[in-house]
């Protein structure tokens, strides 16, 4: 039977027409399940022709079964996915004493996915209890397809900002405090990611489930390079979120990305990521970006501001400031600094870098030589770097 003939259809001919014009907000919605015989399997899907083609394994991922709940963000094909994942014991030997499901939505812009996360988080509980029943998944595609409220379709991925009011990034239903909770749980090595982030480096997270708090360090990681003079604007592009190992071949063509992941076997796959964050440790497999990930004298008196930065400004009167915005704020000024030091000095008739020039932009005149002859080979800048010939004119 079709998903459409729960929805009495009452449309004109004229009223059809209309609906084609409109925006599909809403690529799709699913329900996908651990069969115990053929593995993950897309069990419902509207609407029908939509190719899903890879979802059943993003949308439910390895080692869900260590988990009771969870939810995971993800990229298919240039949309943008969320599903949310439940476990229940049943009293199965078909099921082997487990039922898992995950119920998504597939959205065609990403600002619009935690607007629907309350209602998967509810379909997902109903189809494990009382598992065949669409008819609520496919009057919700009916009803908020074209909704441009729910979707969020009034903000967009801005190239340029002038400040951080206008900042309309990804929101993520995260928790109070999740972007200092990151920033605690890395420590100083925060600053080896924001470099290999500015250098479009290929960064992948692994842990073991749950993944939504992966998701949310994959989120934090690509707001790291935030800027108001419109670079790195296409950096929301490459945040992948989860990937399984179907997306092995696609990541080895990718330049930039960053991407989280709960399969161990991509520690060993080196070739398809630049950067490896097994839990909190960085690892890199390239000389060269070894010495990047190494924390120097500068990145600590930069963490110490950050700290004292997040004291003064977190709360307020005893009202909680908001984390993500304070934070984007941080890390607008220190990128704005080193954009503006070295595009400005590209422009000079005597481009040479200086130790002045790199201690202005709060870096380390040694141990941030190779960022800086990375960047400044990545961005094409006219710039002499001291004791090399000139890098970048080439």
């Amino acid at each position: 039977m079709d998903n459409l003939a729960y929805i009495e259809d009452s449309s004109t001919q004229s009223d059809d027409h209309q609906m084609e014009l409109l925006e599909d907000f809403i690529i799709g919605l699913f329900v996908v399940v651990f069969d115990t015989k053929k593995g993950n399997l897309i069990e419902w899907q509207i609407p029908d022709e939509v190719d899903l083609t890879g979802v059943e394994f993003k949308a439910l991922v390895s080692g869900s079964h260590t988990v009771e709940h969870d939810f995971v963000y993800f990229r298919h094909q240039q949309y943008y996915g969320l599903s949310t994942f439940a476990l229940k014991t049943v009293d199965s030997e078909e099921e082997r004493g487990a039922r898992m499901k995950s119920v998504g939505i597939i959205c065609a812009k990403y600002t619009s996915l935690h607007e629907h996360q309350e209602f998967l988080e509810s379909q997902v509980q109903q189809h494990l209890d009382t598992p065949g029943n669409y008819k609520a998944m496919t009057q919700y595609y009916i009803k908020y397809r074209h909704c441009p409220l729910q979707n969020n379709a009034f903000l967009g991925t801005p190239r340029r900002m002038n400040t951080t009011d206008e900042l309309n990034v990804m929101k993520i239903s995260h928790p109070i405090g999740c972007f200092a909770q990151f920033i605690r749980f890395f420590g100083e090595n925060i600053f080896a990611l924001w470099k290999f982030l500015l250098l479009q480096k290929r960064i992948l997270f692994f842990a073991p489930p749950p993944v939504g708090i992966q998701c949310y360090r994959v989120y934090c990681t690509g707001l790291l390079g935030s800027n108001v003079l419109g670079l790195l604007h296409s950096s929301v592009n490459h945040l992948l979120f989860y990937v399984s190992v179907c997306s092995l071949a696609p990541l080895n063509h990718l330049d930039s990305y960053v991407a989280c992941t709960t399969e161990t076997i991509f520690s060993t796959k080196r070739g398809c990521y630049d950067v490896f964050v097994n839990k909190q440790k960085i690892e890199c497999f390239n000389s060269k970006f070894k010495k990047i990930k190494h924390i120097n004298s500068a990145d600590r008196a930069r963490y110490k501001r950050l700290q004292k930065y997040s004291n003064e400004q977190l709360c307020v009167n005893e009202d909680i400031t908001d984390d993500e915005k304070m934070y984007t704020r941080f890390f607008i000024e220190q990128n704005n600094r080193i954009f503006r030091c070295l595009t400005e000095l590209s422009k000079q008739q005597d481009n040479r870098l200086t130790t002045q020039h790199i201690r202005e932009m709060g870096l380390d005149p040694s141990g941030d030589e190779t960022f800086l002859r990375e960047f400044i080979d990545l961005y094409h800048l006219n710039i002499e770097y001291p004791g090399a010939s000139c890098c970048g004119c080439c």
